[in-house]
C-alpha cells in the first residue's frame, strides 16, 4: 500500500510540475514530425499537443493572440511579410527542415510542352507566388526583371514567350483544381497531402540549396521558454533527421 501511495504521489508530482506546449501544424510533414518527438519530450516532462490546420494564416493568428504556444508550418519568407502585413512580432525559434516548391501537371510530362496561352496556377501570397515564379525562371519558362527578389509579382515577368495566364489561388486549395488546368505549383506539404510524389511527380523542384527552410515560430515572450527550449532541440535530433530521410525520401529535407 505504502508503494502504492508512492508512486501515486510521484506521478501527481511529475504531472504538477510537467510542462505544456500546444503547437499548431500543417498535417504533412509538419504534425507528423511534431508527433514523431512526441515521447521523446514526454520523457523530459514536457506535453507536446499538436493542433492541424489546413490554412496559413490562423496559425500566426492564433500564435499572436496567445490561443497557441508556436506553430510549425512555413518559411522565413513568409513570416517576415506576415508580420509586415499584419502587425504582428511572431520570431523563429530554430530552422527544421525544407519542402522543395515543385512544378505539377496531369496534362503534360514536361515543361516545354506547355502550350501557348496554357494556364498555371501558382500560389496568391507573396512570398511563395515569388518563389514559384523564380523556380519558373530558373527553368526557362519566363524570366523576371530581377530574379533575384523573392516577392516578385506577375507583374514583374519580363519575358513570357508561351504567353502563360497565370491564376493566384491559396496555396491549400491548388492541388484541387491540378486537373483543371494546365500546370500547378504547389508547396510539398500539399503535394503529400494531395498523394503526389515530388521526386516523381514534379516537372521542375527547388534544389536542396533552397533558401526557403520551414522554421518553428513563436512570440518574443515564449521563444526562450525551457518547454520551447526542448521541443526546438528535440527537432534537431539525430532521430529526426532519421526520420525526415527515410519517411519522406527527398521531398523534405533537413535543414539541421
Amino acid at each position: 500500500m505504502k508503494k502504492l501511495l508512492a508512486v501515486v504521489a510521484a506521478v501527481a508530482a511529475f504531472s504538477a510540475h510537467a510542462e505544456s506546449l500546444t503547437v499548431a501544424a500543417t498535417p504533412v510533414p509538419h504534425a507528423e514530425i511534431l508527433n514523431f518527438v512526441k515521447p521523446a519530450l514526454a520523457k523530459q516532462g514536457v506535453e507536446l499537443k499538436v493542433k492541424e490546420f489546413t490554412d496559413y494564416i490562423q496559425p500566426n493568428v492564433q500564435v499572436a493572440e496567445k490561443r497557441l504556444d508556436a506553430n510549425f508550418f512555413q518559411h522565413q519568407p513568409y513570416l517576415d511579410e506576415f508580420n509586415k502585413a499584419k502587425g504582428t512580432q511572431l520570431v523563429s525559434v530554430t530552422g527544421v527542415h525544407i519542402e522543395p516548391l515543385g512544378v505539377y501537371s496531369t496534362k503534360i510530362k514536361k515543361l516545354d510542352e506547355l502550350s501557348s496561352g496554357a494556364t498555371v496556377v501558382i500560389p496568391n501570397d507573396a512570398t511563395n507566388g515569388g518563389r514559384a515564379l523564380l523556380l519558373l525562371d530558373k527553368a526557362g519558362v519566363i524570366k523576371l526583371k530581377d530574379n533575384k527578389n523573392i516577392l516578385s509579382t506577375v507583374k514583374d515577368v519580363a519575358e513570357n514567350p508561351k504567353s502563360l495566364k497565370f491564376r493566384e489561388l491559396e496555396a491549400a486549395t491548388i492541388p484541387r483544381v491540378l486537373t483543371q488546368v494546365d500546370a500547378a505549383l504547389i508547396n510539398t506539404n500539399y503535394a503529400l497531402e494531395a498523394k503526389l510524389n515530388p521526386e516523381k511527380d514534379a516537372l521542375a523542384i527547388e534544389g536542396s540549396d533552397s533558401p526557403y527552410v520551414n522554421i518553428l515560430v513563436a512570440r518574443p515572450d515564449n521563444k526562450d521558454a525551457d518547454a520551447m527550449k526542448k521541443l526546438a532541440a528535440a527537432l534537431h535530433s539525430p532521430e529526426v533527421k532519421q526520420f525526415i530521410n527515410e519517411k519522406y525520401k527527398g521531398a523534405v529535407v533537413p535543414a539541421f
